[in-house]
């Protein structure tokens, strides 16, 4: 495994998000990285299902007090107790990030990894900057992170 890759979006989403998101956290895997997510469902949970089943690391940095709370295709779980304050531990953990859909919490994510100069790729997510990067779909968004990660 080379670096994880942060993977961001809201805690519940449609079937096609579910469906954008789990093929990103697939490409992830097949380009040979882990991804770093908030461990729990959503987006978050279709990211690190794709991973998992294409062979590559899982991490879940979750607000709760307890691993009990992670999703099932989570790794490494890690509980913090600090609610939305996880947001920048899992911006923090990540080499580089794909913001997917999202609400504030994601949100907060994208404003974290502006600030910290973070590489950061967007597929039908805020759209609230020129320093994101835009993709069409989750091939392009991974391939596009991790040229700008090497």
């Amino acid at each position: 495994m080379k670096q994880l890759i942060g993977i961001i979006g809201a805690g519940q989403c449609d079937n096609l998000i579910y469906k954008v998101a789990r093929e990103t956290g697939a490409e992830a895997a097949q380009s040979g990285y882990g991804i770093v997510c908030g461990g729990l469902g959503g987006v978050m949970e279709a990211a690190a299902r794709g991973c998992k089943e294409n062979g590559g690391l899982t991490v879940g940095i979750i607000p709760q007090e307890k691993a009990g709370f992670a999703n099932e295709f989570i790794d490494i779980v890690i509980p913090t107790g600090m609610g939305i304050m996880r947001n920048l531990l899992v911006v923090r953990s990540a080499a580089g990030l794909i913001a997917i859909d999202g609400k504030y919490g994601t949100l907060s994510e994208i404003a974290f990894a502006l600030q910290l100069g973070k590489p950061l790729v967007g597929l039908e997510t805020w759209d609230i900057s020129e320093q994101i990067e835009t993709a069409e779909n989750p091939v392009q968004a991974v391939d596009k992170l991790v040229k700008m990660i090497s």
